[in-house]
């Protein structure tokens, strides 16, 4: 909750009338706080696309390209469900990023197949992933009573704690080091990735209000200028990079078949991962979605809040995989703007 809202005594920011989804405050204090929850989700929104161009080999360009297409990707799903269409969106303070649950299904196909040949397929299996999400959300509402909090919080625990040997890999160094420079777990990899985590957590815990919602990002940048006179900072493709990129739908294709018996394998794997993934996704929704009505607005979520909210998240994960393509809307990475 932003403790700016729970603070301050200015009758524009009062708890009481912020509870109202739908009420808008006035612009000076609106867009802040809007900046304010846009900067905390900026560093986790393009963690996701650079993990997985990592691990599939890809170049700069198309590394670059992956990180602006989650970004505006995201901006695009959150109108979606903040604003809606029909049955489709929560219609509730919420901000759309991209998601650390599929990267364990994401992982192995680009690892297997490296180049814009993997992100074909996951892009495909991206598609299936979210159409199948959409359809979830026609029929969440009838078994949200069987997801009590303590399930969705599981849910949520179990996802984290399943991304840790991610994080102490790349504060190893990441697979870069451990197949390339094979200088994994070196000195200087450790010190930079340990001070990394001190800043992050002592900005959140330490700090209020904007701040502390930013501690993300403020460790990245401290990161980057801490590696800076280690050596460890290439600038080279940031030099060659474009300032703005538009999206190229399809530019790198969905790969549903392939003549090759293990490639198929791999697509089948990496469609049904999706698909078994996405109701994972949608258990997590609930509870976010629960949280944000119980802890901002002081009610339960609605069925019809439910099942927007799922169907946008859905239909999001669709839309990025064919317009963008992006890596970022598998499911939904949800904020409080104003409680």
């Amino acid at each position: 909750m932003s403790e700016i809202s729970q603070s301050t005594s200015d009758p524009d920011l009062n708890p009481a009338r912020l509870k109202d989804p739908d009420y808008t405050p006035p612009m000076l204090k609106a867009v802040p706080l809007g900046i304010q929850h846009t900067l905390a989700m900026f560093a986790g929104n393009v963690t996701v696309p650079i993990i997985i161009a990592n691990a599939a080999g890809l170049d700069g360009a198309d590394k670059v390209f992956l990180i602006q297409m989650a970004m505006l990707a995201a901006g695009i799903a959150t109108l979606l469900q903040t604003i809606g269409a029909g049955p489709i969106g929560a219609r509730l303070p919420i901000m759309q990023g991209t998601s650390f649950a599929f990267i364990p299904v994401m992982i192995p196909v680009a690892a297997a197949i490296k180049g814009t040949d993997a992100l074909g397929i996951i892009f495909a299996a991206s598609l299936a992933g979210g159409i199948f999400h959409f359809l979830i959300g026609t029929v969440i509402g009838r078994f949200r009573r069987a997801l009590p909090p303590l399930i969705t919080g599981l849910v949520v625990a179990t996802i984290g704690l399943s991304l840790l040997p991610i994080g102490v890999e790349y504060v190893g160094g990441g697979k870069f080091a451990k197949f390339v420079t094979k200088d994994f777990g070196a000195w200087y990899h450790i010190l930079l990735g340990s001070a990394v985590i001190v800043i992050i957590l002592g900005v959140k815990f330490l700090t209020k209000g904007m701040t502390s919602a930013s501690a993300i990002l403020i460790g990245l940048v401290a990161g980057y200028v801490i590696a800076f006179p280690m050596g460890m900072v290439k600038t080279a493709n940031i030099a060659n990079a474009s300032w703005f990129a538009f999206p190229e739908p399809l530019k790198y294709g969905l790969t549903f078949t392939s003549d090759n018996v293990d490639t198929q394998g791999i697509i089948t794997a990496a469609i049904i991962g999706m698909c078994l993934m996405a109701i994972v996704s949608a258990i997590e929704t609930v509870g976010d979605i629960s949280g944000i009505t119980k802890g901002g607005a002081g009610r339960e979520a609605t069925d019809k809040e439910i099942a927007g909210g799922t169907m946008a998240d859905g239909l999001g994960t669709a839309l990025g995989s064919l317009l963008a393509p992006c890596l970022i809307l598998h499911t939904v990475k949800m904020l409080v703007l104003f409680h």
